[in-house]
């Protein structure tokens, strides 16, 4: 992959929400870059009902965020395990991560394989496979791995649970997911977007929909009242590793027929079908049929949106600030053109923008 030509400095990480950093600041007080093609200009999110007009549809993931870690113990070393997907068969897709100290997690040392990730098991680091390997969890809940998620590798590990509901595990020991470049654990509400619906299965993304994050009731209804429209789809985002920066695993999404019918009609109009994060992208293109139709669908996405694929239903994108290495930056490029994507990041970090799910976002229009 090609990355931009622009580096992260480690001090342009968001630790905190927005609405910690000072008084009076509320979620859409997050900076916000825009690119009209090559062209950048800088915003903060509250003036969004300006740069969008009626008639612009805004596509928005409803997955609420789960309490998806969980701390445990493999033998007499503490893991923190880390509940990514659900299967259609009861099991989990989980990773075993190590504690590091700070309330915060880390991957295991060495990633390679099987052998270490028993050598981990034995010497009591904790963290890894194989298959067999067994983790005690709170309230006398039990958890076996199973087998790998993919062929690609083993950090993702089909699990069981026994001994409890994962649901109920995660209600009532589970805390948000969070990576070392924060600055300490922050309550459930804080990652939870305006958009989130719990769908009463109990299941839900682990980690954040982001994009939407700083949307609050108040803009929603301003844009409501501006004529721009919304969208709701579903897609439960799993672990994304913020050290090896893989492609998506296959994640549960549902396009609704409603939704459907209105970006089609949209498409038709004059407005502008703008995704709330790369999770609505790949929603809406796993929905689109190779008439250029989006259909209602739900079930599993494999889907991967590359500059090869290209995209079919999505002219514009509300989005976080990626790192060079992640995927994401595929699908960014896929709508908006590499040289859109080499500008806005390029002017992100120029203008001290802060990266990750508590920082600015850009918004990529045609």
């Amino acid at each position: 992959m090609r990355a931009p030509a622009v580096r992260v400095p480690e001090e342009l990480s968001a630790r905190v929400p927005v609405e910690q950093r000072g008084p009076g600041l509320d979620r859409d007080g997050v900076r916000l870059l825009v690119s009209h093609g090559t062209e950048v200009s800088h915003h903060v999110f509250g003036e969004l009902p300006g740069l969008l007009r009626a008639g612009d549809l805004l596509v928005v993931n409803t997955s609420p965020t789960l309490a998806a870690a969980v701390d445990g113990r493999v033998g007499h070393a503490r893991v923190v395990v880390h509940f990514s997907t659900r299967g259609d068969d009861g099991r989990w897709a989980v990773e075993l991560r190590e504690p590091d100290g700070r309330g915060t997690t880390r991957a295991r040392a060495d990633a390679a394989g099987t052998t270490r990730a028993r050598a981990d098991a034995v010497e009591g680091r904790g963290c890894g496979g194989p298959a067999g390997t067994k983790v005690r969890l709170p309230g006398g809940a039990r958890l076996v791995l199973e087998e790998p998620l993919s062929a690609r590798g083993e950090r993702l590990w089909w699990a069981r649970v026994s001994r409890a509901e994962v649901p109920a595990l995660l209600r009532e020991h589970g805390r948000p997911i969070r990576y070392s470049y924060t600055e300490r654990d922050q309550p459930l509400s804080v990652y939870q977007t305006v958009f989130a619906v719990p769908p009463g299965d109990g299941t839900g993304s682990a980690e954040m929909p982001s994009a939407a994050r700083p949307f609050t009731a108040r803009l929603v209804a301003e844009l409501v009242s501006r004529g721009v429209q919304f969208a709701p789809v579903t897609l439960h985002t799993g672990v994304a590793s913020a050290e090896s920066h893989e492609p998506p695993y296959p994640e549960r999404f549902a396009v609704p027929e409603a939704s459907a019918r209105l970006i089609n009609a949209v498409r038709a109009g004059d407005g502008r079908v703008v995704a709330v994060g790369t999770t609505a992208v790949r929603a809406v293109e796993s929905a689109v049929g190779s008439d250029g139709v989006v259909r209602a669908r739900a079930g599993w996405t494999d889907l991967v949106v590359t500059p090869e694929r290209g995209v079919r239903v999505v002219e514009g994108l509300l989005t976080g600030l990626h790192e060079p290495e992640a995927s994401h930056l595929l699908m960014l490029e896929a709508v908006a053109g590499r040289a859109a994507i080499d500008r806005g990041y390029d002017a992100a970090v120029r203008g001290r923008y802060l990266w990750h799910e508590f920082g600015d976002v850009h918004l990529l229009l045609p």
